[in-house]
């Protein structure tokens, strides 16, 4: 009778264990505790061969009722558990169809996008093709193939960033010129192209970034003057700030031109009566230009005292400044979709 009492302890265990069950590997686990190879439920059935006939019996038969209880009782915990996990997974992700519908803002253009389509419109539309190049150049095509030897004064205005610090002879390029040599040496003349793209130079404050954008010109052929320089740069200039009246040409300085010259508009914010913007002289400075010096020529293969040509450059950020009014150049690179909504 032992082995009786033995049957209904485990069966009040079982009950008890059961009621405490909250996921399904737990109720895997209670299930091999009674009934699996090693259960105690299943090693009383194994030991009942020691038992007297009679015992066995009636033994016997209170194991096998025990041993059915314990399995629908696992069943229906089973489908308890699934179906309160069913429940919980569909409330965690059930959809309130009274909401309004989950939709993309769309986006926008940044400002140096809008200004750089612009400005490549404007120049294809008047026959320039585009040309590009690497940002990693080498020092041969960003200084000395454009009339910047080694040691010389001129280089100071583009401090760059030297990738190879022992022999300073991989540098991120500080304008796109390069592009003009490269595409010079592989394609005669008559050349007509521009080249957009980032620029680096040590600089950092309101107006300088050591990140920023250039377009510039190149225009190579027989017969070409200062003449046909002003004509572009006035169509250009003209297009791209239609309020502006007039434009001006100073002497300026540059290794890879000459002559060269710095060229000025009407300030667009006072036209051109003086104001803070302007520094009170009612002139901008917008870009620099030149005729390509004969060195350069040399440089490239090309004959010198058949073809000349012009060249210029032009800072994207600065235009964008003026056409925007944005008076702070890091507004364009800090991504904050306040500024950037704007445009």
């Amino acid at each position: 009778m032992s082995n009786l009492s033995e049957l209904l302890a485990i069966k009040d265990v079982f009950i008890s264990e059961l009621d405490s069950i909250t996921t399904l590997s737990d109720l895997q686990q209670l299930c091999a505790k009674f009934i699996g190879k090693k259960g105690s439920v299943t090693l009383m059935m194994k030991g009942i061969s020691s038992l007297t006939p009679e015992q066995r019996k009636t033994i016997g038969k209170e194991i096998n009722e025990l041993k059915t209880f314990i399995e629908v009782n696992v069943q229906d915990k089973e489908t308890i558990l699934k179906t309160s996990s069913a429940v919980n997974i569909i409330s965690a992700n059930s959809i309130d169809v009274t909401l309004p519908g989950y939709y993309k803002k769309p986006g926008g253009s940044h400002p140096l996008s809008l200004v750089i389509r612009e400005i490549a419109s404007i120049f294809t539309a008047m026959g320039f093709s585009i040309e590009e190049g690497p940002e990693i150049e080498t020092d041969y095509y960003n200084f000395v193939a454009l009339n910047f030897p080694k040691n010389h004064p001129a280089r100071d205005m583009q401090d760059t960033f030297y990738v190879d610090s022992v022999k300073d002879e991989i540098v991120l390029r500080t304008h796109t010129s390069p592009v003009q040599i490269r595409v010079m040496e592989k394609t005669p003349p008559p050349l007509k192209i521009i080249s957009l793209g980032k620029v680096y130079r040590c600089d950092a404050d309101t107006t300088h970034s050591p990140i920023f954008h250039q377009v510039e010109g190149l225009m190579v052929d027989t017969d070409i003057t200062f003449a046909n320089l002003k004509a572009v740069l006035s169509n250009f200039l003209q297009r791209i700030f239609p309020d502006s009246i007039g434009i001006r040409f100073r002497p300026s300085f540059f290794p890879f031109t000459e002559p060269s010259a710095e060229v000025d508009m009407d300030c667009i914010f006072c036209k051109g009566k003086g104001c803070n913007v302007c520094k009170q002289t009612g002139w901008l400075e917008i870009l620099g230009a030149g005729m390509v010096d004969p060195r350069v020529f040399r440089q490239v293969g090309i004959d010198d005292s058949k073809y000349s040509g012009f060249a210029f450059g032009i800072g994207i950020e600065r235009v964008a400044m003026l056409k925007y009014g944005v008076d702070d150049i890091r507004l364009f690179f800090e991504s904050d979709l306040r500024f950037i909504k704007q445009f």
